[in-house]
């Protein structure tokens, strides 16, 4: 058994990177007997499960595909093993079996594997992007996801997850993440403006920060750096909204730079309560701001959520989704893993908006502190 794990796996690594899922449903008729095999990768919207083989997308929550990718674990059903493919908690889609495994402890490591390679392979194919996509992406949509990092990240110490919405035609919102030596860093971005300039400036505001943060900058000053480079490009005429935060996941002390930054909701046991902050001048404002750097703390258990305006400010016929709605969601997905929390709370309010179009972009993004220390957190990486 451990043969056939060890040939599967090196399959996965010697095949072509546009050619895994081929090179898999091969190995896995030979070494398991299973001759219906189907990779489903999940879609930007976090709404379809689309095939890579053939068949339609699928997007009702029952089916037992998307029984798997919520709850991430395998399912069987009907003689077909689902089983999740993930890596780090950020999930990538199903892989299905049929029929199913007499030893599925060991096609799920095969799932996992396929995961990894998938990601590998991102870099050298576009088939995997193209396959998960049930519309065309508009050209800053296209732009802005290149940028994002992982949409989900799931450590021993913390657990993250952000989405887009609307996730085919974004208009300048976006997240940016990074954890090392026991910290968390986190930003969250809206340039000003519509289309490609205004992801052409949140892409600019990004890098920036990256640029300041890499090089061992503090938060303060990477605010200002990108502060300078984003007003030294548009001399003031454009700007970005940014809230950055710096956590330390062994004390949880949590630093934080508004410069005019999304809602950010604190759930700690039931209780949901804003987490206020004193907002700063947006980057690129003015030729030269000093950003402050302000401070809170979280507790293992703590849950934050970061939401735009898009979200409490989207408005139709009836009302506004309004404050109240969003403290009576954010309570409900304590439950929740991070990317089930985010993309409920944008399905709610999809629900909300109808067949009406978000007049604005709308992110958001959820952060669990769990509370390990740092050691805890390196060895279990």
């Amino acid at each position: 058994m451990i043969d056939r794990l060890l040939v599967l796996r090196r399959l996965l690594t010697d095949a072509a990177a546009d050619a895994i899922p081929e090179r898999l449903a091969e190995g896995l008729a030979t070494a398991y007997g299973i001759t219906d095999t189907e990779l489903y990768l999940v879609d930007y919207r976090l709404a379809a499960l689309v095939p890579v083989f053939d068949g339609p997308p699928r997007t009702h929550p029952g089916d037992p595909v998307w029984r798997c990718f919520d709850h991430q674990s395998p399912v069987n059903e009907n003689s077909v093993m689902f089983l999740p493919v993930s890596v780090r908690g950020e999930r990538i889609g199903v892989l299905s079996c049929a029929p199913a495994p007499e030893s599925p402890e060991l096609v799920a490591e095969v799932a996992e594997a396929l995961a990894h390679e998938l990601e590998a392979a991102n870099g050298g194919t576009d088939r995997y992007q193209s396959a998960a996509r049930i519309r065309r992406l508009t050209l800053a949509a296209e732009m802005q996801w290149e940028l994002l990092p992982a949409r989900g990240r799931i450590r021993p110490a913390f657990g993250l997850a952000g989405q887009l919405e609307p996730s085919y035609a974004v208009r300048g919102d976006s997240f940016d993440w990074a954890d090392q030596d026991g910290r968390v860093s986190l930003s969250v971005l809206n340039g000003m403006g519509e289309g490609v300039s205004a992801a052409l400036l949140t892409s600019l505001a990004t890098f920036a920060l990256r640029n300041a943060r890499r090089a061992g900058i503090p938060l303060a000053d990477q605010a200002a750096l990108a502060d300078q480079a984003i007003y030294a490009e548009h001399q003031g005429l454009r700007h970005v909204s940014a809230l950055l935060l710096e956590l330390n996941l062994t004390t949880g002390e949590m630093l934080a730079v508004d410069a005019g930054s999304p809602r950010l909701l604190l759930l700690r046991g039931t209780a949901v309560h804003e987490q206020k902050l004193t907002k700063e001048f947006p980057l690129g404002m003015f030729e030269e701001t000093d950003y402050r750097v302000q401070s809170f703390r979280l507790e293992p258990g703590d849950r934050l959520l970061l939401v735009s305006d898009g979200v409490y400010d989207a408005v139709t016929a009836t009302g506004r989704y309004g404050d109240a709605a969003l403290a009576r969601f954010v309570r409900r997905t304590g439950s929740l893993a991070p990317l089930q929390a985010v993309r409920s709370l944008l399905g709610d309010l999809r629900a909300f908006v109808g067949d009406a179009e978000l007049e604005d972009d709308a992110v958001a993004v959820c952060l669990d502190f769990r509370g390990l220390d740092t050691g805890t957190e390196k060895a279990a990486t």
